[in-house]
């Protein structure tokens, strides 16, 4: 009987991931349910439908790239608010700062990763713009 709270609780934060998950899951179906339906309703109509019509109704109109550099400037500002956390609970516990000192190169490559990969959506886009003749 004592371990039912730790057991409750530990069921409610897997069953919120996994509705987390499912609901990501099923956006993402009824977007790609909205886009097919949008290019269908374009073809019925009889108008003449070209290939960039077609990529940015399939895309959202979106670039990868810039989100991407978002995301990793945010990722990478994460770090030294690390650093600078352990550096205060440090006087706790001396471990502590080395821990959350880890944790923040961690973070920081991560954002390094996402740097790098917006580089190269932005690369792969800007192949896709040029004319090839």
């Amino acid at each position: 009987m004592e371990n039912l709270g730790g057991g409750l609780a530990a069921l409610a934060f897997w069953g919120f991931i996994a509705s987390t998950v499912v609901g990501g899951i099923w956006y993402a179906i009824r977007e790609k349910q909205a886009q097919h339906a949008t290019l269908q309703r374009m073809i019925e109509s009889g108008k003449d439908i070209d290939a960039d019509v077609i990529d940015k109704i399939i895309s959202g109109g979106g670039k990868a790239g810039p989100d991407l550099k978002i995301g990793a400037y945010i990722t990478m500002s994460v770090a030294p608010g690390l650093v600078l956390l352990g550096f205060a609970l440090g006087r706790v516990n001396d471990d502590i700062f080395a821990i959350l000192s880890a944790v923040a190169g961690l973070v920081l490559f991560v954002g390094l990763g996402l740097l790098a990969a917006s580089r190269i959506a932005e690369r792969s886009e800007n192949r896709k713009d040029r004319p090839l003749m």
